[in-house]
């Protein structure tokens, strides 16, 4: 694969767009990269690096509530961790720490599946982790929520575990977290709102945890700024629009539908790539449930 400039602002400007709808931006760019010659294993280790460029987006959007978090910090006490305002603080601190946990253990199972599936097995695992996720997000939007301004404990061992399972291509992290906060009782605004704060230190973790593992592999390091910055410049000129969008819009239909055709298009590629996948995926959940 030739890594021009065009080819690094293309995927960073998916990237940019792709992370605030719940359509899975990291299994949407490996099945991209993987069209344009990458390996497995290294579509998704560069799909993970190319978040480090959308937390930056999602920081300079929501700088004034991390502040307004870092100055409660100090005041926090044990005793009072679920009470008023250090309720966020408690939320994001645990969501963050479970995340991690099962992160790094996700990351590892991932690592050894992918290395060993072709690429037409890897677009049809994405396609129907992408199925599962649509479906959740057509449960979780059936509910009715409202805003609940005080985060409570298994809410953040709850969301922090399934975005440290996130880390899988097709599970759209925003569509598994914030479905699972209407699910608990809260509203759109809210959910979305928990969600992206929780995200931050989670897209940076996974994306400095791809680059240890793997680093660029053959992507020049001008492609690589260039695909950030693209991914950092597009994430906060769109994440305005588009978290009003989602708001509005079911999504859950488009995770379907692109799930469906990945799935598709990975079987006309590699006609055991369904049988592929889903030994992939008992693979996953046999390593992560030792």
């Amino acid at each position: 694969m030739d890594w021009s400039i065009v080819v690094a602002l293309v995927v960073g400007t998916l990237q940019g767009i792709f992370e605030w709808l719940p359509i899975s931006s990291e299994g949407n760019l490996a099945i991209a990269l993987s069209a344009l010659g990458r390996s497995p294993d290294d579509a998704v280790a560069f799909a993970l690096f190319l978040h480090l460029g959308t937390a930056l987006s999602a920081t300079a959007y929501y700088r004034h509530e991390l502040r307004d978090v870092l100055e409660l910090v100090p005041a926090w006490r044990p005793s009072r961790a679920f009470e008023g305002e250090q309720a966020l603080v408690t939320f994001l601190a645990a969501g963050t720490l479970v995340s991690g946990v099962v992160g790094i253990a996700a990351y590892a199972t991932l690592d050894a599946v992918v290395s060993s599936v072709t690429g037409g097995t890897l677009v049809v695992l994405v396609g129907v982790l992408l199925v599962a996720t649509g479906l959740f997000q057509l449960l979780s939007g059936s509910v009715e929520g409202e805003a609940r301004p005080k985060p409570r404990g298994p809410d953040a061992v709850l969301v922090g575990a399934l975005q440290g399972l996130a880390i899988l291509p097709g599970v759209s992290r925003s569509g598994v977290t914030a479905g699972a906060l209407l699910l608990r009782g809260y509203d759109g605004p809210t959910s979305f709102r928990l969600s992206f704060l929780l995200s931050i230190p989670a897209a940076v973790g996974g994306g400095l945890l791809a680059f240890a593992d793997t680093g660029l592999g053959d992507v020049t390091l001008l492609a690589a700024a260039v695909a950030l910055g693209a991914a950092a410049t597009v994430g906060y000129a769109t994440i305005d629009a588009l978290m009003r969008l989602v708001e509005r819009v079911s999504f859950w239909g488009v995770c379907l539908a692109l799930g469906l055709l990945a799935i598709a298009g990975g079987i006309l590629v590699d006609p055991d790539g369904f049988l592929g996948a889903v030994d992939s995926l008992v693979g996953v959940f046999a390593l992560l449930g030792r």
